[in-house]
């Protein structure tokens, strides 16, 4: 293997690029348009452009993939994860194409890849499955009877591909039809099968599951668990190794069943197989025929590399380790930061300013971030990956939610606070959280994150002196009235400029005093330092603020007309949240919508988003339709004027 086709992009190509310069090996990267001046095409050695801008158009299209490598004299193509990675077709491709796979024999992903057939790949080696359905039948008929059959509550699930997409939790036989159209959409839109299984539901359980390895000469060993429980929209947010709540006798059960599974269906390379806990009992998820995301977490687990274990199994050589010698070294833990605010919408957007926390020994970042990285509305919200290593769980916790206050980005909101809560909170430090944990603690997580009476003064003030420093060095013997919007309220200052960067601040009844620099602010003794930079294409202009490790976003009201400032005309129009595209319409002019009814589905980052009707109203027109792409801010629907 000499040169390396990364059919990827972002944190897992860089990724891939960094363990293939180590060995010796060229590496090529793919793009679509957006990604152009991407870090992971800046640091390839060979850059093969694809065109298009959704990933339908580039990174799952197969034929520019195979052209790409005959193009750029690739001999060895890597799938990273998602994409393609699971994809029996584009392996066999490679394959057919006189190309190495960096992965499974294209019959084992066949075998493993569908939740269904993993499922009876796991009945057949004695691996526990939850009671459910897994036919070829998928009319609504058949799955209302058969979910009749397993008992409420049940969990619908895309039989491809993962990562939560497709998969609904129902409580209810009234709740199923919907369910399953949306599944189904989701999952036909994700993975391009809309095949449904479904299997009863744990209401309380933990994600653990089992790295495995498997060479092309019969042997087979696991690397451990991770816990993986701290999900949202059934898609991880942290995970850890080893799980506080597994014991060796039952890590040793699960990797038992895991390797059973494994070369059941003739594995040969990484892959992971993924169980939901129950107390002690155990039952399989799927397998992920593939490197999964959090694969840093076995890394600095155990000191391997797993991408070069890849690539040295994929070249025909044996596994390095036996399963007595595989060793697990205190406690890793990550997080996934994504472009998404604490309520978990996705949001698009220019990164204004970024850097990344010291990386001394035990603390590892992944990402493909920079200052000016654009985050487009066509791929998942996930920026990188933080993960901490130390010799026990509470070290480990606390190094990486101190990385995570360190890190600075700004100009779109990410979810860098909320994950730095979730590591203090006291039921996730006792070790005790399952999956649903953000369900019964979401809300006070993101109460903890409402930013102070003294933090919101100190960003406005920061950023009414941003870039001006002749005017904050400079007394002024006239106040200074200012008007901003902080989140959903308005916040009234006057400012007394006493010049040196000294100003005076009356909020109300109360006066505070700050002391600017250039790159600090003091707020009645307190110092911090501080950063603004501008929210790129917001309409009105926003800025971010960061003082400390405290970020706010502020709209500047003091020029706007009373009435600009509050709801006037617009309290009658449905806006797009965000970047995507409308995939369904539910609602038409003439209509009469109730409070919390699903009027429409929004597409982005990969995920399905039902957008419902803000109270009871008349529609009075409807000026988008399905397959159209949609902009922050856009106009969706209008409602008929309240009655006064």
């Amino acid at each position: 293997m000499k040169r390396l086709l990364i059919a990827n992009r972002g944190e897992i190509a860089r990724r891939v690029i960094r363990t293939a310069r180590r060995m010796g090996i060229a590496t090529v990267a793919v793009c679509s348009d957006p990604d152009r001046q991407a870090l992971h095409v800046r640091e390839a050695d060979i850059v093969v452009p694809l065109g298009g801008l959704s990933s339908a158009e580039s990174y799952l299209c197969i034929d520019k993939l195979i052209d790409a490598a005959r193009t750029s004299g690739a001999d060895a193509v890597h799938p990273g994860y998602g994409f393609l990675s699971e994809n029996a077709d584009f392996a066999q491709a490679v394959i057919d194409a006189g190309r190495v796979w960096v992965g499974p024999p294209p019959a084992a992903i066949r075998a493993l890849g569908s939740k269904s057939a993993a499922k009876a790949v796991a009945l057949q080696q004695g691996v526990p499955v939850l009671p459910g359905y897994f036919g070829d039948d998928q009319r609504d008929a058949t799955l209302l009877a058969e979910a009749d059959r397993i008992g409420y509550p049940v969990m619908v699930k895309a039989v491809a591909g993962g990562g939560g997409r497709g998969m609904r939790l129902v409580h209810s036989a009234d709740q199923l039809p919907a369910a399953l159209l949306s599944a189904r959409s989701e999952a036909l839109a994700s993975f391009g099968c809309a095949d449904l299984l479904i299997e009863r539901a744990l209401l309380r359980p933990r994600h653990v599951e089992v790295q495995v390895f498997a060479d092309a000469h019969g042997h087979c060993i696991h690397l451990g668990e991770r816990d993986c429980s701290v999900q949202r929209r059934h898609q991880k947010i942290i995970e850890e190794a080893p799980s506080p709540a597994v014991s060796p006798e039952l890590r040793a059960e699960l990797g038992r069943c895991a390797i059973a599974l494994a070369q059941g269906a003739g594995y040969v390379g990484a892959g992971t197989v993924e169980f939901l806990l129950d107390g002690d009992a155990f039952y399989l998820m799927e397998m992920n025929t593939r490197l999964q995301v959090e694969h840093p977490v076995t890394e600095m687990l155990t000191g391997l590399d797993l991408v070069e274990w890849q690539i040295r199994v994929a070249r025909g050589e044996a596994l390095p380790l036996r399963q007595e010698e595989v060793q697990l070294q205190g406690h890793a833990i990550e997080v996934r930061l994504c472009a998404e605010d604490e309520l978990f919408t996705p949001h698009t957007g220019k990164v204004q300013l970024f850097n990344e926390p010291p990386l001394s020994e035990g603390l590892r970042f992944d990402h493909a971030l920079e200052s000016g990285t654009v985050v487009s509305p066509y791929y998942d919200a996930m920026l990188g990956k933080l993960i901490a290593h130390a010799p026990t769980r509470d070290q480990a916790l606390n190094r990486l939610a101190r990385a995570l206050d360190d890190t600075v980005l700004l100009g779109l909101p990410s979810n860098r606070a909320f994950l730095a809560a979730c590591l203090r909170h006291p039921v996730f430090r006792a070790g005790e959280a399952g999956i649903p944990f953000l369900a019964e603690h979401g809300d006070a997580l993101r109460a903890v994150l409402v930013p102070s009476t003294q933090t919101r003064i100190a960003a406005v003030v920061a950023a009414c002196y941003a870039g001006r420093t002749l005017t904050m060095n400079l007394s002024s013997p006239f106040p200074r009235a200012q008007r901003w919007l902080v989140g959903e309220h308005a916040l009234d200052l006057v400012l007394h400029e006493h010049g040196g960067g000294r100003v005076s601040v009356q909020a109300g009844d109360a006066r505070y005093e700050v002391v600017l620099t250039a790159d600090s602010l003091t707020l009645d003794g307190v110092c911090r330092t501080c950063s603004v930079v501008s929210v790129d294409g917001a309409n009105p202009p926003a800025v971010v603020v960061r003082w400390g490790t405290e970020v706010v976003e502020l709209v500047d009201l003091s020029l706007l007309a009373p009435e600009g400032a509050g709801g006037g005309a617009s309290a009658n129009e449905l806006r797009a949240p965000f970047n995507g595209r409308l995939v369904a319409l539910a609602a038409q002019a003439g209509d009469r919508v109730a409070r919390g009814q699903t009027l429409m589905t929004i597409e982005s980052m990969k995920i399905e988003h039902q957008i419902t009707a803000p109270r009871d109203a008349a529609v009075a027109a409807v000026p988008v339709a399905p397959g159209q792409q949609l902009t922050p801010g856009q106009v969706l629907l209008v409602f008929e004027p309240e009655a006064t």
